[in-house]
């Protein structure tokens, strides 16, 4: 979808237009925030961590293991966002009558399916 072909998004909690940017923004709590970063940091040091035992040719099943480790992690922080997301920004949206946002949700549940 092109720029010029994405339509205006209000937010109905802070009333912000994303249009001037080109993308939407979230409106989650400070706490939510703080949570969310803390555990990127923590998936980034693992990744990290993967790239070095690959460096150092470690036993490739001990590799396995931390990429398992780090992917259960992704999906832990995907799951908290997708629970903060339906709270708020999915609530907020249906209140307002924006019954799209069922598609849109119905389309990102499925891909994270994959």
């Amino acid at each position: 979808m092109d720029f010029d072909d994405k339509q205006t998004q209000t937010c109905s909690v802070c009333g912000g237009d994303s249009q001037g940017e080109g993308e939407r923004k979230s409106h989650h709590d400070d706490k939510t925030i703080k949570e969310l970063v803390t555990r990127m940091n923590r998936i980034e040091g693992q990744i990290r961590g993967i790239k070095g035992m690959i460096e150092r040719q470690v036993y490739c099943d001990d590799i396995l293991n931390q990429i398992s480790s780090a992917q259960s992690a992704l999906d832990g922080a995907s799951r908290l966002l997708l629970e903060k997301h339906m709270k708020s920004c999915v609530k907020e949206r249906l209140q307002g009558n924006d019954d799209q946002v069922v598609d849109e949700v119905l389309k990102t549940i499925f891909r994270m399916m994959r």
